[in-house]
């Protein structure tokens, strides 16, 4: 049976966001990481708090609420990535560890300064979005061109094993896809490649 993981690309109007994106002039600057496309399960490194940037750490995310609850209209892009079963296994396996030493880890702020500068810097209990979802990558087996501190949202587009499955308005998408979608639907839209 074939397993699947799904990488969120979004832009979200916070200010960091919008900052972040007068420098790099890409179209997302925010990466997250999904179980599923019913979007259920989201997670990430990313503000703790809705309306303050910092602190911020391991968390798991939910469309309408929190910085997803905060704009109307979220551009994004949605990638499925097909895993072994083992592979799949180790996902959540890693993730539990996340959810269990959240507390140990913090965002990576400095990295967004040296993944920008492409200088290589990996910190053991600090990591930006892209980092994050790069390393959760690695881990699960699948080959990268570069370091995980390197990655960007805009590199992850670009990955071999990432096929688009979705582009447009989150919101919209998670009202058709997500929360009110029957179980057996959704095993129907999960094997896309």
């Amino acid at each position: 049976m074939q397993e699947y993981m799904f990488i969120l690309l979004s832009q979200t109007g916070t200010r960091v966001l919008k900052f972040i994106q007068l420098f790099t002039k890409k179209p997302y600057n925010y990466a997250s990481i999904a179980l599923d496309l019913s979007l259920e399960e989201i997670y990430s490194f990313c503000r703790t708090f809705r309306h303050f940037p910092l602190p911020a750490t391991f968390n798991q995310e939910v469309i309408g609420k929190g910085t997803f609850g905060m704009f109307q209209q979220i551009p994004c892009e949605i990638y499925v990535i097909p895993l072994t079963i083992e592979s799949k296994r180790k996902l959540t396996v890693y993730l539990d560890h996340f959810k269990l030493c959240r507390s140990r880890y913090s965002y990576n702020l400095l990295g967004l300064c040296t993944t920008y500068l492409h200088i290589c810097w990996m910190r053991q209990r600090k990591m930006h979005c892209a980092e994050f979802v790069a390393r959760i990558l690695e881990y699960t087996g699948v080959t990268l061109e570069k370091s995980p501190s390197l990655y960007t949202p805009d590199d992850l587009r670009h990955l071999p094993a990432a096929k688009l499955v979705y582009r447009g308005e989150l919101n919209r998408f998670y009202a058709i896809h997500g929360e009110g979608m029957s179980k057996r639907l959704r095993k129907r839209m999960t094997p896309l490649v």
